[in-house]
């Protein structure tokens, strides 16, 4: 029975295996993006609903102005590549959510939110594209996809996003928070997430500069980071590789950046 259930994992590793855009990394994926668009826009709804949301306001205008910046220019960036099914389903929207947490996150379909608390870690909008392209990559990535197919192989035996939904609901929506980092720490999915964080880091850098954002002060947003992380550690912060890390990978991912970038 163990070398039989040994040999289906293997099964499912092989035939649901996809490629990151530049990096080329193969990554499981066990569910689709119609599946997982339709959870994320379900859980976005409520998310929003529940928070205090800031609207009409310069900040607000700066978060959405920058956002779909970036989110025109990740789509030229597929459509360059050839692949625009990639964002098969997106629909981008961009919220900026008064709380004082230093924290953004994106979820599949194009569903973006920023806490007030990073505004001023970001300092304008240059800033701010790096957390918004940085975030997007994220989601643009699969990397939440990927790390829910984790959690349905490991945790649920490999069963379908439908049949964890109908049979584990409760568990199955927790694995969805933490695996998009919804207001919650990484928890079993934390030994993947460095490997993820630079990722996003490369294609942000890249989006950030298709959209006309030098991606050169990613530099300063990061060791701003770094600072506060003597007296606190930011949710930004908190999966993330060591600042010192981070700041070396990005000067050498700069001049790959700049080779899009277009002011």
């Amino acid at each position: 029975m163990a070398r039989y259930l040994i040999i289906v994992i293997a099964c499912i590793l092989v035939i649901s295996c996809t490629t990151v855009p530049i990096t080329g990394r193969q990554q499981l994926k066990l569910i689709s993006s119609d599946e997982i668009n339709s959870m994320s826009f379900r859980e976005y709804d409520k998310f929003i609903k529940k928070s205090k949301v800031v609207e009409g306001t310069y900040e607000t205008e700066m978060v959405k102005r920058v956002g779909e910046s970036i989110g025109n220019a990740v789509e030229r960036f597929f459509s360059d590549l050839g692949r625009p099914d990639m964002l098969k389903g997106y629909k981008w929207e961009f919220s900026l959510i008064d709380d004082r947490a230093v924290n953004a996150w994106a979820m599949p379909g194009g569903k973006v939110v920023v806490y007030s608390g990073i505004l001023p870690v970001a300092v304008d909008e240059s800033g701010l594209a790096v957390v918004i392209g940085h975030e997007i990559a994220h989601a643009v990535a699969n990397h939440g996809n990927e790390r829910m197919s984790q959690g349905l192989l490991v945790q649920m035996g490999g069963v379908a996003l439908s049949v964890a939904l109908s049979e584990r609901p409760k568990e199955t929506r927790q694995l969805y928070m933490t695996a998009f980092g919804v207001g919650s720490t990484l928890g079993i999915m934390l030994p993947y997430s460095r490997v993820h964080e630079t990722e996003a880091d490369q294609l942000g850098l890249i989006f950030m500069a298709m959209a006309g954002y030098d991606p050169r002060v990613a530099i300063k947003f990061w060791e701003r980071m770094a600072s506060m992380k003597d007296s606190q550690t930011p949710e930004f912060l908190s999966t993330h590789p060591t600042p010192t890390n981070r700041i070396r990978e990005i000067n050498q991912f700069i001049p790959q950046a700049l080779e899009y970038y277009r002011p």
